[in-house]
């Protein structure tokens, strides 16, 4: 009988082969040809007390399971319950090296009458009690019959709770006098994907929703204006500014019903408050914006001023990065910053008017990178911060400085060098609530993320870039896209090959650093020896300026690119030299004009590489000196 006979360091292999694998596919996704997504139906009442800040509510929810896999359990958010003290949250607060100033301590120090909780008093599957219990902010419900591919079941709930004092994103009272700011006010069915049920308990961090439609009643003290996610069913009983002109609503001292439809998105958010300001504007051949506001001296000129603004940001985003797909969308003051939710953003508003447009145009671009292509923020936290911030910043550019060339992701850049020479560095894989400091979350969230798409304008073309990034979201619109989804739609784009550039700024936290090393002329031609210093590896544009005046870019490609990106500026000539194997750490290229004819060499002089050390990126020269100078002071 035939044995095998392991090879030496087999058991290593294994394992390598096995986490290797792992890592593909905690990044991958199934083929447009193989992919599934859940889907959900809500329908929603709730009755809230504002003395008690407590509310009753039920939930039919109607959910399809569109995977392949048959399921025996499900699984609930109950995000108030973080609102406690000992919960997850607020012990994470109370350890890590760098808290969130707006929780810190908070949430230790709440009293029973500033807690938070959401208690789930009736459960049954397809008309039958079913059973399940509750761990922190996760409901785990045992199923009585399995849901099979392609079956759907209905979950009918009965659940009570208490709004907490105004902590983080949600609750009660704000630090602006806000009563009511109600984000993850529910019961939220977990996401089932690609890699299984994603019932993390809430830390502070990102969230992950089944797209859906709602149906949702709110029953609340008839002085409160409600805004939020959706389309208001019964404008013309409810007034408070929604009710067509001519109509004439009659006062009453009885609750009102607001009755709110959302088709087809990932959560439901409301805000109430008995001081709402209701203005609306008009987005030309879009959709109707709706601003909800307490007017006072801090508020009243600069919310006054924001609908021209954001008629205009709306206008920008849908003609650069594709078309806003609802007909609403709602700026609402409250929450403790800013958050976005589909079709509406909380956002606190006693701000500079600069600043709050910034906030407004930062949460609104969200609705296309997280509102519409829904990825996991817990995962790729970057794909949605980091786009959203890469966009805002272009955005702001157009709306305050139309006429300034100068690269507007330059703070981002800035910040994530910082993070870059900390030490303190994480790589953009990091589970949202697992990284080691608020800071590297931060940095590499918003600052990182954004300069993975300026960097990848300079890899495959600016132009080029934006045709994939309209690409992506029309191809990717109402699902949930992955790294290797965008990246993917970006290589069918340019023609080039892109995976090392994933691997290397997302999975690693490898550093870029390249300089001039030498130049030497030598008769007619003058040698440019080009070096790479630190592990990171890119393309390179090298900028040359002459003694005439003249300027001319040596472009060289990666040989692992496979292709190089189109002539960017056409003012200039180009000249393409044989792309750089990685491997190799400098690479020599001809000049065909001798060293007295050129005034300066630079390498990028649109500073999109996140270059650590810029100081050798530029050589100057004339008859007698030669210096390097560093071009971003």
């Amino acid at each position: 009988m035939n044995k095998l006979i392991p090879l030496p360091n087999m058991n290593k292999y294994l394992l390598s082969l096995l986490l290797y694998s792992a890592l593909l596919y905690a990044h991958a996704q199934p083929t447009s040809t193989t992919y599934w997504q859940q889907h959900v139906d809500y329908k929603m009442e709730i009755k809230v007390d504002v003395k008690t800040h407590q509310f009753e509510g039920s939930q039919k929810l109607t959910y399809t399971n569109n995977s392949p896999d048959t399921l025996t359990k499900v699984y609930y958010h109950l995000y108030f319950n973080a609102f406690q003290p000992g919960s997850m949250m607020d012990v994470r607060s109370l350890n890590i090296e760098d808290p969130d100033r707006r929780v810190g301590s908070r949430i230790s120090k709440l009293s029973d009458s500033e807690i938070g909780y959401q208690h789930v008093t009736s459960l049954k599957q397809n008309g039958n009690t079913v059973s399940h219990h509750t761990e922190g902010t996760i409901l785990e419900v045992m199923l009585n019959k399995p849901i099979l591919p392609g079956q759907k079941a209905t979950f009918d709930m009965e659940f009570n709770g208490q709004v907490p004092l105004q902590v983080r994103r949600t609750g009660r009272d704000n630090a602006e006098g806000i009563s009511y700011s109600m984000s993850q006010w529910y019961p939220k069915m977990t996401e089932y994907d690609y890699l299984g049920w994603h019932a993390n308990p809430y830390i502070a961090r990102e969230f992950h929703g089944v797209w859906g439609n709602f149906d949702v009643k709110i029953t609340i003290d008839p002085t409160y204006t409600v805004a939020g996610t959706g389309y208001l069913q019964n404008a013309n009983e409810i007034g408070h500014g929604y009710e067509k002109k001519g109509s004439k609503i009659k006062s009453t001292d009885k609750p009102l019903t607001w009755h709110f439809k959302a088709p087809n998105v990932i959560d439901f958010m409301w805000a109430a408050d008995p001081d709402y300001e209701h203005t609306t504007a008009q987005v030309p051949n879009g959709p109707m914006l709706h601003f909800f506001y307490q007017k006072n001296q801090q508020t009243e000129e600069n919310w006054s001023k924001l609908p021209e603004k954001m008629v205009q940001a709306m206008q920008f985003m849908s003609t650069n990065f594709g078309q806003y797909p609802y007909d609403q969308y709602s700026f609402i003051q409250g929450g403790d910053g800013g958050m976005e939710y589909p079709m509406a953003t909380l956002i606190t508003g006693n701000r500079k008017f600069q600043s709050l447009v910034g906030v407004s145009v930062h949460e609104l671009i969200h609705s296309w990178f997280q509102g519409v292509l829904a990825t996991n923020e817990s995962l790729f936290p970057w794909m949605d911060e980091g786009f959203t911030s890469y966009a805002s910043s272009i955005t702001m550019q157009h709306l305050f400085y139309p006429k300034n060339d100068k690269n507007p992701h330059l703070g981002s850049q800035g910040s994530y060098l910082l993070m870059a020479s900390s030490g303190l560095e994480e790589p953009l894989t990091t589970h949202s609530d697992h990284y080691k400091t608020n800071r590297a979350y931060g940095v590499n969230a918003y600052s990182k993320g954004a300069i993975f798409l300026d960097q990848l304008s300079y890899i495959i073309g600016h132009e080029t870039f934006m045709k994939g990034m309209r690409r992506y979201y029309n191809t990717w619109k109402f699902k949930h896209p992955t790294s290797i989804d965008f990246i993917r739609i970006m290589e069918k784009t340019s023609g080039i090959e892109l995976d090392w550039y994933l691997e290397h700024f997302a999975y690693t936290t490898k550093q870029l650093d390249y300089g001039i090393k030498s130049v030497i002329g030598q008769g007619d031609a003058t040698f440019v020896t080009l070096e790479r210093l630190g592990e990171m590896i890119m393309p390179i544009d090298l900028y040359i300026e002459y003694m005439d005046g003249s300027k001319e870019i040596i472009y060289v490609p990666l040989r692992i690119m496979r292709g190089f990106k189109n002539v960017e500026d056409t003012k200039v000539e180009r000249i393409t030299k044989e792309s750089w194997p990685w491997t190799y750490p400098s690479y020599t290229l001809k000049i065909k004009h001798p060293a007295s004819k050129i005034k300066s060499l630079e390498i990028d002089s649109s500073l999109r590489m996140a270059d650590i050390d810029r100081s050798n990126n530029t050589f100057r020269l004339n008859e007698h000196v030669q210096e390097f100078k560093d071009p971003t002071k």
